[in-house]
Order: structure tokens, then C-alpha cells, then sequence
């Protein structure tokens, strides 16, 4: 598998509970590794244009809100298939659905409150990549 890219986000229910550490010390245990962090606080239109490939959806408005509520850990992440090793180590959006060990599995609260995001392919992290980090600010 090629090294790859993938963005990932620690959402405001898992930064609230301080769980960033521990987050971070499974898709580093997974092989993954951070080349890029900053915790942030999205405004509500930051969230809107971020999320806005949902923006037809009727979870869109509660989605930006939630996360604009709290901080939140933004992150690259590199390694070989680094979009699909992120999505695995995550586990199924729902976290009833999640297979056991996954971060969703073991800190989600809900469904919309699932504790990280993850991007969905190459050309997908690549995009919101470049939506919180500069050319500068990845160090691989």
C-alpha cells in the first residue's frame, strides 16, 4: 500500500472529556502518525463550510452546531492506506455498529456525538486537508 494522508478531527465531545491522548495513542499504536496538530474552535460558518457536502441533509444545522460548540483537535495523519487504517481504528459511525477496541466503540456517546472524524478517501483528505493546514505546517 502507498503512504498516504488522511485528516482527522477529535470532536468536541472527546476533547471535552479529555480524551485527546488516548485518541491519539490508538492510530498511533495502529501505525499512523501525526504530522500535523492544532486544537481550534471552529465558529459556526467555519463548521457550515466544512461540513457543507452534508448542507441537504437534516442532521446539516445540528452537525455545525455541535461541532462549533467546543474546541476541537484537528490532525493529519500519515502511513500506508492511512484513509483506511483512520476509518478502521474509528469504527462505524455508529457506535452500537462499531467492532470492539475502535475509538467509537469504546468513547462515543451517540451517533452524532461518535468522538472523531475521519476523511472518507485520497481525494477527499486531500481537500480538507488543505481546508486546516498550509503546505508549511505538515512535518512528515
Amino acid at each position: 500500500m502507498a503512504i498516504e494522508r488522511t485528516l482527522s478531527i477529535i470532536k468536541p465531545d472527546a476533547t471535552r472529556r479529555n480524551l485527546t491522548g488516548k485518541i491519539n495513542a490508538k492510530f498511533e499504536e495502529a501505525g499512523l502518525r501525526i504530522i500535523a496538530q492544532k486544537r481550534i474552535r471552529l465558529s459556526l460558518e467555519q463548521a457550515g463550510k466544512f461540513y457543507e457536502v452534508h448542507a441537504a441533509r437534516p442532521f446539516y444545522g445540528e452537525l455545525c452546531e455541535f461541532m462549533a460548540s467546543e474546541p476541537v483537535v484537528v490532525q493529519v495523519l500519515e502511513g500506508e492506506g492511512a484513509v483506511l487504517k483512520n476509518r478502521e481504528v474509528m469504527g462505524a459511525t455508529n457506535p452500537a455498529n462499531a467492532a470492539e477496541g475502535t475509538i467509537r466503540k469504546e468513547y462515543a456517546l451517540s451517533m452524532g456525538e461518535n468522538s472523531v472524524h475521519g476523511s472518507d478517501a485520497p481525494e477527499t483528505a486531500a481537500v480538507e486537508i488543505a481546508f486546516f493546514f498550509s503546505g508549511l505546517e505538515l512535518v512528515g
